[in-house]
């Protein structure tokens, strides 16, 4: 049964993964009143409104996404998301891991490499309607059919809008005391040091970090943190461990702590996620619409 977010009347969200496809996550919702902080995704992110607006805060401005739009979004890239109209949107999004989308490209399209998308949002119909179509699928437990209409979405985004990411440039000092500053809160999650300690063990100021850290991972350290710790917990929901024993192992002060983060980031409560990801084929009534 889908969870239902309690941040707006008539709200309702299904965030599961096919057993069938276990590189592909996917989420249909329908959101009014709920916001996504900055973010950012490991794999890549194709979203379809099927009715309202979805606003997406991304690095190059917002995207107004209406009916018909297809969202792209690449790895690691932050952004936000709202209600662009005051009744919401309906949508449906598919989280395929980068391997997926890289190992589609070699075996489709001449890019090579890893790939990307120059577009963040495009009016592609036929794609949208794939992508409705894959949620069908999966739903059904139509492994062939999910599995072949995603194969199709992924090549026709990636021969329109695709193309090889470049390479990363040398990296200047303040990039690589952000990547140090990166390591340094990953190993030591539950218990991170002030901006000021962890300024001064990497031999930088707190402003220079600060800046730096922004400018490499669109987000200041502390909300990169909530989004890592977000992304832990949901590795350890999906191996079986307790969301009390998860908020407590990657940082958070308690489940209501790790249950306002996860729910705003994720889209819907830890418990609701994990009851999903438990299930092998769909059970329960069909979603709203």
């Amino acid at each position: 049964m889908a969870a239902k977010p309690g941040s707006g009347a008539g709200e309702w969200a299904r965030h599961w993964q096919y057993a069938e496809l276990p590189d592909l996550d996917l989420l249909r919702a329908r959101y009014v009143r709920h916001t996504f902080p900055r973010h950012s995704h490991e794999g890549y992110v194709f979203g379809t409104i099927s009715r309202g607006v979805e606003d997406v805060g991304l690095p190059g401005g917002t995207v107004h996404a209406g009916p018909g739009t297809v969202v792209m979004i690449n790895p690691e890239v932050p952004h936000t998301a709202r209600a662009g109209v005051p009744e919401g949107w309906v949508y449906a999004t598919l989280y395929p891991s980068a391997q997926v989308i890289n190992d589609i490209a070699a075996d489709t399209t001449s890019l090579r490499g890893t790939v990307g998308f120059s577009e963040t949002s495009v009016v592609d119909p036929y794609a949208a309607r794939l992508i409705g179509e894959v949620h069908r699928a999966a739903e059904e437990g139509n492994a062939l059919a999910a599995d072949t209409v995603l194969r199709v979405m992924v090549t026709r985004l990636l021969s329109r809008y695709g193309s090889a990411l470049p390479a990363p440039a040398p990296r200047s000092a303040g990039a690589r005391d952000a990547a140090r500053a990166r390591a340094v809160l990953e190993g030591r999650m539950a218990a991170p040091p002030t901006l000021e300690a962890l300024a001064a063990e990497l031999g930088t100021s707190p402003f220079a970090l600060l800046r730096a850290f922004k400018k490499h991972y669109g987000m200041p350290p502390h909300a990169w943190l909530t989004d890592a710790r977000v992304r832990a917990a949901r590795r350890m929901l999906d191996a079986g461990t307790a969301p009390a024993q998860a908020a407590a192992e990657v940082g958070f002060t308690d489940q209501p702590h790790l249950n306002r983060h996860f729910t705003r980031i994720v889209g819907v409560p830890p418990g609701a996620y994990q009851r999903e990801r438990a299930r092998t084929y769909k059970t329960g009534p069909e979603l709203p619409t």
